[in-house]
């Protein structure tokens, strides 16, 4: 059988609306400029979706060496390699990463948007974060993402959990960086070597599911659904299963319209 990449995604800010794209360049810790920039609060903890779901309605754009993000009628942009120089020490769950304030302005802004204070933070260097796999044994160089480089999703998937929902949903509730057309729902969970282009890939485990995926994207606004359905038929020792994380083994660009070879 043949599986084809149908669709790419980026979220060069951590929780923050992402970016549908046609190629991006694989790298060990994620896609180039994914997931490189994340807020954090006064006590330099991240802030995602989780508690302030609003941040799904601040939408970024890659434009040349700068990055834009448009939130409502307010729009603010800034270089990608910018950064100050003093060192912060933050975290994304239990893993310690190395980061530095883009800017004051730029953290203004956010402040200022959200009601409260906080700084847009960068990820520079390989290393700067880094994340143990059980499931492998080893560690791994990961961005800001909750816990792996890559997130890998099949179209069946997302139909089966549709065919048992009253209001459909799509793809973006489930922010994937690979969405490929498959022919079996969640048979990407055993997926276990493959390659998209020049680019090999390595299942690592499927993804568990938290509250985050029953934020409306085009809203903002938390409700009960997918997660309620979803649990009723993918939870696994507490977990609620839907995609599955991956890694790459080797740095290339993959493109939509790339078939995976096994």
């Amino acid at each position: 059988m043949k599986y084809i990449v149908i669709e790419l995604y980026l979220y060069p800010i951590k929780s923050l609306a992402g970016i549908r794209v046609v190629n991006a360049k694989a790298e060990e810790m994620g896609f180039e400029n994914d997931r490189r920039w994340m807020l954090i609060d006064e006590e330099n903890q991240f802030i995602t979706q989780r508690k302030y779901p609003i941040l799904s309605q601040f939408y970024p754009k890659i434009k040349g060496d700068k990055i834009e993000i448009g939130y409502q009628d307010l729009n603010h942009k800034f270089y990608i390699e910018e950064n100050l120089s003093e060192l912060i020490f933050s975290n994304v769950w239990d893993d310690e990463c190395k980061v530095f304030e883009v800017n004051k302005t730029t953290s203004k802004w956010f402040s200022d948007a959200l009601g409260f204070t906080c700084k847009l933070v960068k990820i520079s260097n390989k290393g700067d974060r880094i994340h143990r796999t059980k499931k492998l044994d080893k560690t791994l160089n990961v961005s800001l993402a909750d816990g792996y480089p890559y997130l890998l999703i099949g179209s069946k998937s997302l139909d089966l959990l549709n065919e048992k929902l009253d209001e459909k949903i799509t793809i973006e509730r489930f922010r994937p960086n690979i969405l490929i057309d498959s022919h079996i729902a969640h048979e990407e969970d055993f997926f276990d070597r493959f390659q998209i282009g020049n680019v090999k890939f390595q299942n690592v485990k499927p993804c568990g599911r938290c509250v985050m995926v029953n934020n409306n994207p085009k809203t903002g606004v938390m409700l009960k659904e997918p997660l309620k359905t979803l649990s009723t038929y993918r939870k696994l020792d507490n977990s609620v299963l839907f995609g599955t994380n991956i890694m790459c083994l080797n740095e290339g660009v993959i493109a939509v319209g790339d078939f995976l070879t096994f």
